[in-house]
């Protein structure tokens, strides 16, 4: 439909190219995409949030889409996944920006807010409750016990990489 184009660009930022979905002008609000999806999966919100005064931003995160993948695992750290959410919101040139988060998405955004509150006007989740990092007991092995090897991040994981540890 015509008035409905969103902007697309790619933004070199902590140590990566990161494609960047966006629309309208006003306060940000951040969308952050869940696994395996994209920024797509918020075109229909970019748009409605760009005509009601808001810019709507989505980018792909590192590792997805049209954004930098980097073949080093150690770069996928939440140390690094938040500064590249920080760097995109510097980016912006904003402040702090709403933020708004889904599946894995979610997860990236609960830690945006613990790391970086300051860069967090105020946030909402779907799909994922804050969980504080276990001390002992690794993400994926919580999710085998509780949901069981058929769980989609279980049934994604490289086990040459799991076998390695």
């Amino acid at each position: 439909m015509k008035g409905e184009e969103i902007a697309h660009r790619t933004l070199e930022l902590n140590g990566i190219m990161m494609h960047v979905a966006e629309k309208g002008e006003g306060p940000v609000v951040l969308f952050l995409h869940g696994f395996p999806e994209l920024w797509y999966s918020w075109r229909h919100q970019i748009v409605s949030l760009a005509s009601r005064g808001f810019r709507a931003v989505a980018p792909d995160l590192r590792g997805y889409g049209d954004t930098h993948a980097p073949p080093d695992i150690a770069v996928y750290s939440i140390f690094h996944l938040v500064g590249d959410l920080v760097a995109l919101i510097n980016a912006l040139g904003q402040e702090q920006v709403f933020v708004v988060g889904h599946d894995w998405g979610a997860i990236l955004a609960w830690n945006l807010c613990v790391f970086r509150p300051d860069k967090v006007k105020a946030m909402i989740n779907l799909s994922v409750i804050f969980r504080p990092r276990h001390p002992v007991v690794r993400p994926v092995d919580f999710f085998r016990q509780h949901y069981g090897d058929d769980y989609y991040i279980c049934r994604f994981q490289d086990h040459r990489i799991e076998t390695a540890r």
